[in-house]
């Protein structure tokens, strides 16, 4: 993140010695999370049809070999990729704005923290979304995951959502609402070159949105 082999037992009565790449350490638990990291940098930066295998295997410092005997195809990987990619997300976002005031200003510090990303140099959209995209859509597995990962901003805006006081009287509408407007800013930034300004133009947008939504 010496040319020779580690020790797969396949069952009590025979060992198969599968080899590594050139200074691949012998530990599985590390060379998947090798390879997983690699991968995910790759598709990251090139999208998912333009990153083969062999470019993942040297990327990581790992063999072809480990690489299938970790995930059993490419398309296992990418699936992998994208739920430990959600989970860091999700997980980032939840941790990096539990201390905001509760109320309105815990909903739009999603959009703050976003602001942030958008602006770092490497920022090419959301790697999820561009996966889902990049597979037309025509991958059930990649879809699901894709959706799934919305639907985790779904659930955290209307948990933040449903702490204003009065709460709003469709709190997943207007959750669903924010999303659209997080996904736009995402895309947008994205095409502007890493530029933090839709994430400030998202939040007000939030804001307006927030305010006028009927109350119970």
């Amino acid at each position: 993140m010496e040319p020779g082999g580690i020790i797969y037992r396949s069952d009590k009565r025979r060992e198969v010695v599968m080899p590594v790449a050139k200074g691949e350490p012998l530990d599985p638990a590390a060379t998947r999370a090798r390879i997983l990291d690699a991968a995910t940098r790759l598709f990251y930066a090139h999208g998912v049809h333009a990153v083969g295998v062999n470019d993942i295997a040297a990327e990581a410092g790992a063999s072809k070999l480990s690489l299938y005997r970790n995930f059993g195809s490419k398309q296992r990987l990418v699936a992998a990729m994208l739920v430990e990619r959600s989970e860091r997300v999700h997980a980032w976002l939840r941790r990096e704005t539990a201390d905001a005031p509760a109320g309105e200003e815990r909903v739009l510090a999603v959009f703050d923290l976003l602001a942030t990303w958008f602006g770092q140099a490497d920022y090419h959209g959301c790697v999820v979304v561009n996966t889902v995209t990049d597979t037309r859509a025509r991958d059930p597995e990649v879809t699901a995951l894709g959706r799934a990962h919305l639907d985790r901003y779904r659930e955290l805006l209307a948990e933040r959502l449903a702490e204003l006081d009065p709460p709003p009287a469709e709190p997943g509408r207007l959750a669903r609402q924010l999303l659209l407007l997080i996904e736009g800013a995402v895309t947008v930034a994205a095409i502007d070159s890493g530029d933090p300004a839709p994430g400030a133009d998202a939040r007000d947008a939030a804001r307006c949105l927030i305010r006028s939504a009927p109350r119970r």
